[in-house]
């Protein structure tokens, strides 16, 4: 029997092999930190991913999540609030708006429907059509101008459903989309010159959002190194 045993390597451990086999079983294996959820607390992150970081493919019902957190994350709400107050304060389109309570409350809701759309159309809708990835994925290492001429990059190029480099139709036909979805609301603001701008406003906003996701890993880094 023992016999046996032997040949099909089935003979009992010794309790203390045994549990020294089980810790090296169960040792965790290092990983890449999280994600941060918000760049410098405010900012919704959830659509960044390490780009050292094998790919993975994520399903058109994980972009609509991805849209909805960034759409409705509590800070959006603030950062809304402040910059609504900001063109009330610069008296930006009173003819249209007009100033007090009312008037903050049109740029309140003009501003969020802004930020609603420019998120679903480039990260969820256009991305579910196109089997494209609305992810920005961190470069993470090199240089400073390095790493921010491929944040900047990243405007022009994205990854596909199954990992390969593509045109970005999330920013140039998912905003185009969000651009002219948004003049059903800018009563004031409909003609071609306009619905350019305010893609370019949301092609600038995204860019300088990329920068920002590359770099904040490494702002905290210091700001904790300095803090302690």
């Amino acid at each position: 029997m023992l016999g046996l045993l032997i040949a099909l390597g089935l003979t009992p451990q010794a309790p203390a092999q045994q549990q020294a086999d089980e810790a090296i079983v169960n040792v965790p294996v290092p990983g890449p930190a999280p994600i941060d959820k918000r760049v410098f607390g405010v900012l919704p992150n959830y659509r960044t991913a390490e780009g050292s970081q094998p790919f993975q493919r994520i399903t058109a019902k994980e972009k609509f999540t991805i849209a909805t957190k960034d759409s409705f994350d509590y800070p959006v709400f603030g950062t809304t609030a402040f910059f609504a107050g900001l063109s009330q304060l610069q008296g930006s389109d009173n003819d249209t708006y007009g100033q007090g309570l009312k008037g903050f409350a049109h740029r309140y809701g003009i501003n969020y429907a802004d930020q609603v759309i420019g998120n679903y159309f480039p990260e969820a809708i256009i991305p579910a059509l196109f089997h494209s990835d609305p992810r920005y994925f961190r470069k993470g290492e090199g240089s400073i101008k390095g790493r921010v001429g491929y944040a900047v990059s990243r405007i022009f190029i994205c990854k596909s459903d199954n990992g390969n480099n593509m045109f970005n139709v999330n920013e140039f036909i998912g905003n185009s989309a969000a651009a002219v979805a948004a003049s059903a609301y800018h009563p004031h603001q409909r003609t071609l010159g306009d619905m350019t701008t305010q893609w370019g406003t949301f092609v600038y906003t995204d860019m300088a959002g990329q920068v920002m996701k590359e770099f904040w890993p490494d702002i905290k880094r210091k700001l904790i190194k300095n803090k302690h």
